[in-house]
Parts: structure tokens; sequence; C-alpha cells
């Protein structure tokens, strides 16, 4: 049993699953500052991944009582992760992926995604409005009204928070398209070697639209009740408030957009393989599709808290999640032991032990292409600063939680696209 390390660095004591993980100095800052804060409840766990964030660490588990800060929950919300097992073996794939990686790079619109761009049309593309519903039923046939009662959420959001600008969003275009950054699409073999397919993104250019809005709006709130904060970004808005109420609503509707996202870029990353290869590809009944930039209602020690998850994965007893390493590291399948000092949470992957520049200046393409052996990928300066060595060691993060979770499969990537 790995021991949790409790740090009396804040008003409220931190529980930190960081053993064997090192973490930088600026983050533990950060982590003092949240800790800080007057409406913090019980204590602020720390993940094994944590390092520094915009506001509050990436790997933090914040539960409150009172409050919420928007920057605490950032602006990729409802990023997380999807995998499913497929009927496939090792043996089924060819000794060269390049056509099946060139068939999911055209399937799955991903990179920059400027308006009218070539990457910008994703699920909906460019048909008019009338026709829309059927392109929807073609990409999701079972899903058709769960669509349309999002996009009516999301109209009636745009229209109660004009300053927001959220009909200028591509929304509509974004549906099923991957982005940029760490965002990626995985085919992986588990020990069985059976393959996987594993993918990670969210709520794309909306949600980013949300949460800069609310989190400039949480810090006119602070100054206009001269509430003096030791970092800006951990601005907060007050539970009774309409503008938490807003936020939340908000956030809740950023969240289901990505949880629908990740289904839509599935279903078209299977097609584009079952296409390439030549043959049916079937999925087990078991998908996993989990947040790790969230937050929810959930109750603690006997309390209902709100629980933000900057970079964690909700792990409740039987809960099964998905830890992915970096781009030439191994990946996990696991399941939450309900661990109650972490607020039921676990890591939501290495976590970074650097920053991109600081990667980009670092690594050459020699670097990249020796850490990435085996995997069909790209081999370009754009992914430089998502190369294996910019990442914490995946087996020290996992040796540090072994009481958060339990592996259910290991997985090992042979194809990765990247954003």
């Amino acid at each position: 049993m790995n021991p949790v390390v409790t740090k009396e660095i804040g008003a409220s004591p931190v529980k930190a699953w960081t053993e064997g993980v090192p973490v930088e100095e600026a983050a533990l800052q950060q982590i003092k500052n949240v800790a800080s804060l007057p409406f913090i409840y019980k204590h602020v766990a720390i993940m094994p991944d944590c390092h520094w964030g915009h506001g509050a660490t990436v790997g933090s588990v914040i539960a409150t009582r009172g409050a919420i800060v928007p920057a605490a929950v950032g602006v990729d919300i409802g990023c997380g992760m999807m995998a499913v097992q497929t009927n496939l073996r090792a043996s089924d794939l060819p000794d060269n992926l390049f056509a099946v990686r060139s068939a999911i790079e055209a399937a799955v619109p991903h990179g920059r995604t400027d308006n009218g761009g070539p990457n910008d049309r994703g699920a909906w593309g460019e048909v008019s409005d009338s026709l829309r519903p059927g392109v929807w039923k073609a990409w999701n046939p079972y899903n058709v009204a769960a669509f349309e009662t999002l996009n009516m959420r999301f109209q009636a959001l745009a229209k109660k928070h004009p300053a927001a600008k959220l009909e200028q969003t591509n929304n509509l275009r974004h549906l099923g398209t991957l982005g940029t950054g760490n965002h990626f699409i995985e085919l992986c073999l588990d020990e069985a070697q059976a393959v996987w397919v594993m993918l990670h993104s969210g709520s794309r250019g909306v949600g980013g639209r949300i949460g800069s809005y609310f989190i400039e709006i949480a810090k006119k709130e602070m100054e206009r009740w001269y509430v003096y904060l030791p970092d800006k970004d951990l601005a907060y808005l007050a539970e009774g408030s309409t503008h938490f109420d807003d936020y939340l609503e908000a956030v809740g509707w950023a969240q289901d957009f990505a949880l629908a996202n990740r289904r839509v870029m599935m279903d078209a990353t299977l097609k584009a393989m079952s296409d390439s290869l030549g043959r049916p590809i079937m999925t087990s009944e078991e998908a996993v599709n989990c947040h790790h930039n969230y937050v929810s209602r959930e109750n603690h020690f006997g309390a209902n808290v709100l629980v933000t998850r900057k970079g964690a994965v909700r792990a409740r007893e039987g809960d099964l999640g998905i830890i992915p390493g970096s781009m030439g590291a191994k990946s996990f399948i696991v399941r939450g032991k309900g661990n109650r000092d972490s607020f039921c949470s676990c890591s939501h992957g290495a976590g970074r032990s650097m920053s991109r520049t600081e990667a980009k200046k670092r690594f050459t393409l020699a670097d990249h292409a020796l850490a990435t052996a085996g995997v069909e990928c790209r081999q370009d300066e754009d992914v430089i600063d998502e190369t294996p060595g910019a990442y914490k060691s995946i087996d020290a993060v996992m040796a540090a939680q072994v009481d958060l979770v339990d592996i259910v499969h290991t997985l090992k990537q042979v194809v990765c696209v990247k954003g």
C-alpha cells in the first residue's frame, strides 16, 4: 500500500500521491495557494501526474463548499478519454500501418481548425441547417434526439450570455474534431494482443470560450467585493449568486458536448479502420468515456460538495478509467478502488515534466524518432513538444497511486494520430 503524504502547506491540508514523482516548485506554490482558499472542503488531493497549470495545478482534486473556481476547471472543459476494445488482434493488422493512420487522419479533422479551414469541418460540415439532422444521423444514427437537445441547450446559453459571443464559436463545425496539443487518437495492443482504439479530446473552441468568459466574470466579482487572492486566476463565484448557477449550467453543457465529441470521433475512427482494413470491426460492450477536466456534485465524508478535477479521473470503487502515457509509453485501463482521501480520484495521465517551449529546445527529431520507435506516428517539428521525454515516467506515476486504482489492461500504442 502506497502511503499518502500529508503536507500542511496552506489553510487546509494537502494529501498528495506523489512519492517517487518529482513536483516542480511552481506547482507546489499553486497547491499552497489553492489550499489557502476559505471554502476548501477537508483537504486538497494531489495526483502523481501533477504539474503547473493556470490557476491550479493539473492533477488537482479540489472539493469545495459555497464557491467554485472557474480557472480550476480550466478552459478545456470536459476534456477526457474514450477507449473501446475491438474484435481485432495484432495479427489482423498489416505490417505497415501508414495507410491506417492516413485513413484515420482523413476521417477525423485534426490540428489547427481556423474558421473555414480544411480541418474545421466536423460531423456537420458545411451543409445547410435543413440537412444537418440527416448528416448527424449518418454519423451517429442512435443519438439524433440527444444531439438535438444538446444543440437547443446551446442556443439557450448563447441567448442568455450574449457577451460571451458563443454563437461565433465553431461548436457545430467542431463536433467530431480532435484539436491540437496533447489530443490524440491511438490504436493500441493490450496484454492479450487485442486491438483497442483510444482517443483524447474535449469541448473544443466552444468550451474554451465558456471557460474564459466565466474566469473573467469571476475576476470582476473579486474586484467588486475587494477580495484579495494569492493568484488572480483563483477568482471564484459564490454559491447562491446568479453567476454561480450560470457557470454550472454552462460547464455542464460543455461537458456533455465533450462526451458527444468523443463518441462521434470514435465512430469515425472505427469506420475509417474498417474501410482501410477491408473488414467489419466490432467493439466490446464495455466502452470507457471519462472526463478529466470537469466539475460535479458529489457526496464525500457525509457532505454534498462540488468536486473539481483538473487533470484527474473519477475512480469510485468499480469505476473504469483511462490513464494514458506519452506517445511512446504504455497506457492503462484501470478500475477505481474508491479511496476516500483522494475524493475517489486518480491521475489522468503521465503529466508533463517540462513546458512545451523547453521540450522544443531540448529534444531533436532524432530523439523523437528513437523514443517513438515501433509507433506509426508523425515525425516532424510540430510534435516535438509532445515527445515522450517531455512527460513524467508513467511507471512512476502508476506506482505512486496503487491505493487509488487497479490495472485492468496495459496498452501499448502502435498508431498515434496527433492534433
